[in-house]
């Protein structure tokens, strides 16, 4: 640690932008180089995060938003865990240290901690030439034995998702300028609307209960709905049948599928949906889904868990199977 009296540039940059978000008392006021989380009879759930400007997000992206997407995307996992947040550590590699760019990240940042009760408890801070990364490890509590993982999948389980999916891949396509941004040119709400999506995702945390309640398996979709799903059967041991006329659109992305702008694989596959991928028992399901309308979420049934090992099929609306190239984004 630093000499308290001589603080370093880290410390100061500390103290003016993060110290004031690190409300729990097991943050220790972030003057130590640990942290105290008491798990008081639960279990911890851990998961950690990065995002990477040019990957993750654009650089001429606001700051605000940055911060929302790095600690949202983190929330969205425990969301699907069944798990309550209960506070986050946080790596940032900076280029610099400017206020222009530090205060909006570290208000945006303080504003998510209060609004989904996730205080921050400590982390670091280093210098980078580029690109920026921001990672952050969060930490939720269960009931002991009560995480929701991706291995209770049973044959006959249908197959549920929250909100819309493939907007934050549109959204994407807009802010590069492709075929999206010239197709709603004379749209801008849609535009924004995409690109809201994109930029600041909606952690489905207010369903963590309902999920632990009623799911047998559930993953949040970050890679792409097809490809998460593939993942969850593999762990599941199963296989599943989605009805892609099923598959929740917005508006903008179902009027963008409807005049052939975008295939429904780029829905699927795009990524960064950030919504939560469950698989309920018949009779429970609908319990889930009036969950979520209590809470103002839409819950969604797409298809079935199946018996066998094979990869998910996909349905178009006559029964007949899309063969998709492309299951999700993928770094490598």
């Amino acid at each position: 640690m630093a000499n308290p009296h001589n603080p370093s540039g880290e410390d100061s940059l500390i103290a003016r932008y993060f110290k004031p978000l690190a409300t729990d008392p097991g943050a220790l006021e972030l003057v130590d180089d640990a942290a105290i989380l008491q798990s008081l009879g639960e279990d911890i759930v851990v998961t950690t995060d990065a995002v990477v400007e040019g990957v993750h997000y654009l650089a001429t992206d606001p700051p605000d938003t940055i911060a929302r997407k790095a600690l949202r995307v983190n929330l969205s996992d425990l969301a699907a865990k069944g798990a309550v947040p209960a506070g986050f550590v946080l790596t940032l590699a900076l280029r610099s240290k400017e206020d222009a760019w530090l205060r909006p990240f570290a208000d945006a940042l303080g504003e998510d901690t209060k609004s989904f009760a996730c205080p921050l408890l400590g982390g670091d801070t280093v210098s980078t030439p580029g690109p920026q990364m921001i990672s952050i490890t969060a930490f939720g509590r269960v009931p002991q034995g009560r995480m929701v993982g991706r291995t209770g999948a049973k044959p006959g389980d249908r197959i549920l998702v929250t909100g819309t999916i493939g907007d934050a891949a549109l959204g994407l396509d807009v802010l590069t300028g492709g075929t999206v941004a010239g197709a709603l040119a004379s749209d801008p709400a849609a535009r924004d609307a995409l690109i809201a999506r994109y930029r600041v995702p909606q952690p489905r945390n207010v369903l963590a209960q309902a999920v632990r309640d009623h799911a047998t398996a559930a993953m949040d979709v970050s890679d792409g709905l097809a490809g998460d799903l593939t993942k969850l059967c593999v762990a599941s041991r199963v296989s599943a049948t989605v009805d892609v006329a099923s598959v929740p659109l917005s508006a903008a992305a179902a009027g963008l599928v409807a005049r052939n702008v975008v295939c429904v694989e780029t829905l699927l596959a795009g990524g960064d949906d950030y919504e939560v991928l469950c698989t309920v028992p018949p009779a429970q399901s609908d319990a889930l889904i009036a969950a979520g309308r209590a809470v103002g979420v839409a819950v969604t049934a797409i298809g079935m868990i199946v018996e066998g090992g094979a990869r998910p099929r996909f349905l178009d609306g006559q029964g007949q199977e899309l063969v998709l190239k492309r299951l999700s984004y993928s770094h490598f």
